[in-house]
């Protein structure tokens, strides 16, 4: 019970600042604008980028606001965590990786 607890309080939610990045047309490698800024409630990072990614790629999840089209390979997602800093993740053939921030300028 008390390993139950423990696990709990580690996979407690926040709140990530998450910003969606693309290019015109896809296939570019430069020339990225932002899409989307929004707020995603999540575990982790592996979570915010599992719930951006349903969120792109089924037509009634995508938001009205948003000028995004469906996400593809090279797009681009920040997560700000505020104080904690900012990480960049870009969606490649077999995962989400982590990409330094002059790629994406």
């Amino acid at each position: 019970m008390v390993r139950l607890w423990r696990k709990q309080m580690w996979m407690t939610k926040r709140a990530y600042e998450a910003v969606v990045f693309q290019t015109p047309r896809f296939g570019e490698t430069k020339g990225y604008r932002q899409v989307c800024r929004m707020t995603v409630t999540a575990a982790g990072h592996d979570e915010v980028l599992a719930v951006l990614y349903r969120m792109f790629n089924v037509a009634d999840l995508m938001p009205k606001n948003c000028q995004a089209r469906f996400m593809r390979t090279g797009d681009v997602v920040l997560i700000d965590e505020g104080r904690k800093g900012q990480t960049y993740y870009r969606l490649c053939p077999d995962g989400w990786k982590q990409v330094e921030r002059q790629l994406i300028c």
